[in-house]
């Protein structure tokens, strides 16, 4: 055993994956804005990704135990500062999300609120003693989850919200989830879905627009409908092998929407066809495969919890997206880790990232 945590002891191949994946996210990018307005995005992409590193090492190195130790204030902090955003934060096209640090960048303190939730919730399962959840422990569970989510909510930012609920269902089975408690909660979400149905009247109208786009975008081709449909042309137009790099009508005449962020899946299908998006499916499925083995290999349950939070806040991005650009779920502006263009985003994953590489590195520690 080690004296202390090394650089050495990072799983390189995991980092090769996210590398791997972060080449493509930024050749994407510039093949779908270097002929437009959006010229240099790139650019701003490897910037943050330099900046993600340089926070992965940096959170690499807090003894993960010690964060955990602070997840009360750490969590009082988290919901002050959404607190904050819903009253003083930075608002565009309708929506408070982010804190203005000096003009310069704007925070998106919900993305922070990610890595949060997973230590918090990490240390909530780390406290229970027993080999079986009570229905006190998942009442905790859902009011730890649900007021950071109804605040989100608020901003509004429904794809967040729904970001964090699976770290909560990943962390309530692995603690042990009673049976009937199971199927009690089964019952009670069938039942709710005919409410929630006849609630969407009063969702906010871009909302309702949403979930009626979902469902038959063919009724508004040009309007609600056309970022599906976009999508969906440029998936089935891009046949076996693509039409190429940097070629493609739809990508490159700009037909594609926000094709440089959650639209990049869609861009990348024309451009290399169904190939292509194998080679980037199977890279994740690489990614997340990695991240269960450091999990079943952490230390203690605590690592065990930290890192099958970060692969199911992951793997839902991933699913959520993929699923998102062929039509198969509504548009909620979940994007593709590491991929999809966003300083924010780029930061969690790397941060993420952080808190898996300290659980690995202190499993070789005394």
């Amino acid at each position: 055993m080690k004296d202390r945590p090394r650089f050495q002891d990072f799983d390189w191949v995991l980092l090769a994956i996210v590398g791997a994946i972060s080449v493509l996210g930024v050749l994407e990018i510039y093949s779908s804005t270097h002929a437009s307005a959006l010229a240099g995005m790139q650019w701003r992409q490897l910037m943050w990704i330099g900046i993600g590193i340089v926070g992965m090492c940096l959170i690499s190195m807090i003894d993960y135990h010690t964060l955990l130790d602070q997840a009360p204030a750490i969590y009082a902090v988290g919901i002050a500062s959404l607190l904050f955003v819903l009253v003083l934060g930075y608002s565009r096209l309708g929506a408070r999300r982010w804190i203005s640090l000096g003009g310069l960048v704007n925070l998106q303190v919900s993305e922070i609120m990610k890595l949060i939730i997973i230590i918090v919730l990490a240390r909530f399962f780390t406290d229970v003693r027993t080999d079986r959840l009570t229905l006190a422990d998942l009442a905790k569970v859902g009011a730890l989850t649900l007021i950071p989510v109804v605040l989100i909510l608020k901003q509004p930012d429904l794809g967040t919200a729904m970001v964090l609920v699976p770290v909560a269902v990943v962390g309530i089975f692995l603690a042990g989830v009673q049976w009937k408690h199971l199927a009690v909660g089964v019952v009670v979400v069938a039942l709710l879905v005919p409410l929630a149905w006849n609630m969407r009247r009063h969702l906010k109208p871009y909302q309702q627009q949403r979930i009626q786009t979902f469902l038959h975008p063919e009724d508004n081709p040009r309007g609600a409908g056309y970022q599906i449909l976009q999508s969906e042309i440029a998936v089935g137009s891009g046949g076996f092998w693509g039409k190429g790099f940097g070629k493609g009508s739809q990508n490159q005449l700009g037909f594609v929407p926000v094709r440089y962020s959650d639209f990049i899946l869609a861009a990348l299908a024309e451009e290399q066809g169904f190939i292509g998006v194998c080679l980037v499916l199977l890279l994740y499925l690489g990614l997340i495969l990695r991240l269960v083995d450091n999990a079943q290999k952490a230390k203690d349950r605590a690592g065990m919890y930290i890192v099958m939070g970060v692969t199911a806040i992951l793997g839902f991005h991933v699913l959520v997206n993929t699923s998102m650009v062929i039509g198969y779920m509504p548009v909620t502006g979940i994007p593709l880790p590491l991929m999809s263009y966003g300083g924010s985003s780029i930061a969690f994953v790397f941060l993420a990232l952080g808190l898996v590489m300290n659980v690995r590195m202190r499993r070789f520690v005394n």
